[in-house]
C-alpha cells in the first residue's frame, strides 16, 4: 500500500530524532492528489488512558477525511455537527465548515 509506505517513511525519517512525546495527535500528509491521515487510538484524561481503541480518523460522505485530537467529547460533537452541515450543504465542504464555525461561535453549550 503506497499510502502506508509513505506514512512509514515520513515517520522514520522525520520523527526518529524525537526525544520525548506526550499526548496524542493526528498526522496528515498531502502530496499531489494523495492524502494520508493517521492517528493513534488513545483517549486520555490527564495521565490515565481511558480508551486505547478510539477511531480518531473518520471518513464522511465517502470523500471527506476527518481527524481529531485533543478534547474528545468536543471533537465528536463538532464532527456530528459537521455531518449535519454537510447534509444541509451537499457537495460544499467549505461552506459547511464556515457555517459550522459561525454556529459554534454563537453556541453557549459547547
Amino acid at each position: 500500500n503506497i499510502s502506508k509506505l509513505l506514512l512509514n517513511n515520513i515517520i522514520k525519517s522525520n520523527l526518529s530524532n524525537a526525544v520525548d512525546w506526550h499526548g496524542t495527535t493526528i498526522l496528515c500528509v498531502r502530496k499531489n492528489n494523495t492524502v494520508v491521515m493517521a492517528g493513534d487510538g488513545q483517549v486520555s484524561a490527564g495521565s490515565s488512558v481511558v480508551k486505547s481503541t478510539a477511531k480518531k480518523v473518520r471518513l464522511l460522505n465517502n470523500n471527506i477525511l476527518v481527524g481529531f485530537a485533543g478534547s474528545t467529547a468536543d471533537a465528536l460533537t463538532l464532527l456530528e455537527r459537521l455531518e449535519r452541515k454537510l447534509e444541509e450543504y451537499p457537495g460544499q465542504l467549505t461552506r459547511a465548515c464556515v457555517e459550522l464555525a459561525k454556529s459554534w461561535r454563537t453556541d453557549k453549550y459547547l
